[in-house]
């Protein structure tokens, strides 16, 4: 069983590296996928995201608010940025990212722009386009994250800045 997490992850880390290493589709997929091998999305329980109150995200038994391994990973095979954002209200807030605010510390408690992105993510599409992040404009691509009813429940979200 350890050699198969051992060949994927070694395939992630090729596909992220590859040709397509600053392709933003290739880049989420792979988050995703990484993701989901965890187990399921839901929510549980409330946790603390900067200054807001928001939904527990768990994939599986994993709670992702709080946690950087993943998105970690990614920065650490592609150079990409990526983020996990659980929906609050009518609002997607960062509970995992490795994007850094001015200040150089994790945006954990921004949310995401009220602009294509979340137009697209809101009615459970992907996006994939120029944005920007924070302040830095950036090649990227979101996907909504649905629980087992196919309810939009959360955002993945990687970029390449341009």
């Amino acid at each position: 069983m350890k050699r198969t997490h051992f060949a994927v992850a070694g395939l992630l880390v090729l596909a992220c590296s590859s040709a397509h290493a600053e392709d933003p589709k290739t880049t989420i997929a792979a988050l995703d996928e990484r993701l989901s091998k965890i187990g399921a999305p839901k929510l549980d329980g409330v946790e603390k995201a900067g200054d807001k109150t928001v939904p527990g995200l768990f994939f599986g038994a994993r709670k992702i608010n709080g946690n950087y391994d993943v998105v970690d990973e990614i920065k650490k095979s592609s150079g990409a940025t990526a983020t996990v954002f659980v929906k609050e209200g009518d609002e997607f807030v960062r509970v995992s990212t490795n994007v850094l605010t001015p200040e150089g510390k994790r945006g954990v408690g921004t949310t995401l722009a009220r602009a294509k992105a979340y137009e697209a993510v809101s009615k459970g599409q992907q996006f994939c386009g120029d944005v920007d992040v924070l302040g830095t404009p950036f090649s990227a691509c979101y996907n909504p994250i649905k629980d087992g009813g196919g309810k939009v429940i959360g955002v993945t979200y990687v970029g390449f800045k341009k």
